[in-house]
């Protein structure tokens, strides 16, 4: 029998340092440093790309890096953001197979009793490690912790269903529930909110907070770090390219994030006028140089020689200057900046009278949106609101079933859906150029009111030279976002807008928007988003 994995408890430790991960020649990972004990909940963010799941890798033991090293003391378990169908195997065997530490503590023990009920030598001391075993794995519950995560996260419970009738995210939830009832030293998961619905996310937000053990969770989901995480590892870029950890839970990553960027700013102008200003001494120096040659009538050969040494030393120090002077601050990373929006003060931009559509929404709708207006559509899934805003937007030619639509002559109204269109092979910057290019020809916009893809801080120039099916799902979602703010509209339509963006920019997007004098609807589960927008005006919208 092979021996138990058994946990450390209080003894528990998993930390990494100075780790470095290269792939493809390009550095995914650089000088990161961890120190996991128990009671310690770590957030990892970051830009897709960042190398964060390529840490949990690293810290499971899944993946060597280039160089650093990971020390573990105790038990741990990755969720990973993927799992896949397996025909062979059933619920029940997937629960097994997770529980199997704790099946083979009860078996050892079942026969350590035995052996000391009929008396055979060494008995006790093989009993007292069995049920020392069995304890530590709280092994007689094991079953029951998995049930009540199951049951928590909306899991399928029928330990006969093979795995391969079941939807990723069902399969998911299993493998979460699996182990969330284990008793490992460190939970390592990976955007652990996908798949899960209210109930299942504040199930998991408590569990995650009672762990006795050490947690660490890559995630977008801004709710969840604000309630779970204590300490937050920043893989986006810094000043000195190392990887930033801020203490304070999620509200000090976002006060000390916002302060090392202004820092950088301030850092890099100061550097960028500090060249400029060398670059223009020596251009001075050396037109002194140029001129120097020829000095007034009268002057003597000794003056002159003189004179145009003292030049040829002068553009000589500044030359040194300048290049001694380096500016080492990296560019700092782009700012989201949301275009000045039109406002038509008085006039009712959308008005929805008793708007239906068969099959799809179900509860008549009344709204009227002026400038200035926010409105916050809530509801579960099924319920129409990706419907409603469709039928809002006229995307798709969708029209409503019953009811009345009616849009002022000239307001302009985009949405930005949920689904992401097919990617193109041409270039993002291309696409956006033609884009704009047909508002003005269409009279939607003058020429003067485009806005070029770069003001927006949503894409790098390096990115917007790629194609489209090149760029991450985040860039291509960020390219969809110019497009929408291209026209400039009267009225945006939200749909789910934070999937697939970065917490900087969802930041960002937030407090832009609560400023802009468009109107601005929105519908979303993000739980943190609708806490920022806690004091708009709600149209909730049922399941029939």
């Amino acid at each position: 029998m092979n021996p138990l994995t058994l946990p450390a408890r209080a003894r528990a430790q998993l930390t990494c340092a100075d780790v470095r991960v290269e792939r493809g020649g390009r550095t995914v990972l650089r000088d990161v440093e961890m120190k996991v004990s128990p009671g310690s909940r770590w957030g990892v963010v970051g830009e897709n790309g960042r190398g964060k799941t390529t840490l949990l890798h690293v810290l499971a033991g899944a993946l060597v890096p280039d160089a650093g090293s990971v020390h573990r003391t105790g038990t741990l378990a990755l969720a990973e953001q993927e799992m896949p169908a397996e025909e062979a195997r059933t619920v029940g065997d997937f629960i097994d197979e997770h529980l199997a530490d704790a099946r083979a503590a009860l078996a050892e023990f079942g026969a350590a009793a035995g052996a000391l009920a009929d008396g055979h030598p060494g008995a006790d001391r093989a009993y007292a490690h069995a049920l020392e075993a069995a304890r530590s794995l709280d092994a007689w519950d094991a079953d029951r912790r998995v049930d009540v995560a199951l049951a928590g996260l909306g899991a399928v419970s029928d330990r006969s269903r093979p795995l391969a009738t079941l939807s990723v995210g069902q399969r998911y939830r299993i493998r979460l529930a699996c182990l969330l009832g284990g008793e490992f030293d460190f939970l390592l998961l990976d955007e652990p909110t996908n798949h899960l619905d209210l109930a299942g996310l504040e199930f998991l937000t408590a569990r995650l907070r009672a762990h006795p053990g050490g947690v660490v969770v890559v995630t977008h989901d801004r709710a969840l770090l604000a309630d779970v995480a204590t300490t937050v590892l920043d893989l986006d870029p810094t000043r000195d390219g190392r990887p930033a950890v801020h203490g304070g839970g999620y509200a000090g990553y976002r006060e000390g994030r916002e302060s090392e960027l202004a820092l950088w700013e301030e850092e890099f102008e100061r550097q960028q006028a500090e060249h400029a200003r060398l670059t223009q001494a020596l251009s001075q120096a050396q037109n002194r140089l140029s001129t120097g040659w020829r000095p007034p009538k009268g002057t003597g050969r000794h003056q002159r020689a003189t004179r145009a040494g003292a030049l040829v030393r002068s553009v000589r120090r500044r030359q040194e200057d300048l290049e001694r002077h380096k500016v080492t601050a990296p560019v700092p990373p782009q700012r989201f900046c949301l275009p000045a929006l039109p406002a038509r003060p008085g006039a009712v931009l959308l008005r929805a009278d008793q708007v239906t559509v068969d099959g799809r929404l179900c509860q008549p709708v009344n709204l009227a949106l002026h400038s200035g207006d926010r409105l916050a559509v809530t509801g579960p899934n099924g319920a129409g609101k990706s419907t409603l805003l469709s039928v809002l937007a006229n995307a798709a030619g969708l029209v409503p079933s019953a009811g009345r639509l009616h849009r002022a002559g000239d307001a302009r109204v985009r949405l930005l859906g949920q689904e992401s269109p097919r990617a193109s092979r041409r270039r993002a910057r291309q696409l956006y150029e033609a884009h704009t290019a047909r508002l003005v020809s269409a009279g939607v916009l003058t020429a003067g009111e485009v806005v070029g893809l770069g003001a927006l801080g949503l894409l790098t120039s390096r990115d917007a030279d790629k194609p489209v099916a090149e760029l991450s799902m985040g860039q291509q979602r960020r390219l969809e976002l110019a497009f929408a703010l291209a026209a400039r509209p009267h009225v945006l339509l939200f749909d789910e807008p934070t999937n697939h963006l970065s917490i900087t920019l969802v930041d960002e997007l937030t407090e832009a928007l609560q400023a802009a004098e468009a109107a601005v609807v929105l519908a979303t589960h993000d739980r943190q988003l609708r806490r920022d927008v806690s004091s708009w005006p709600r149209l909730d919208l049922e399941v029939p």
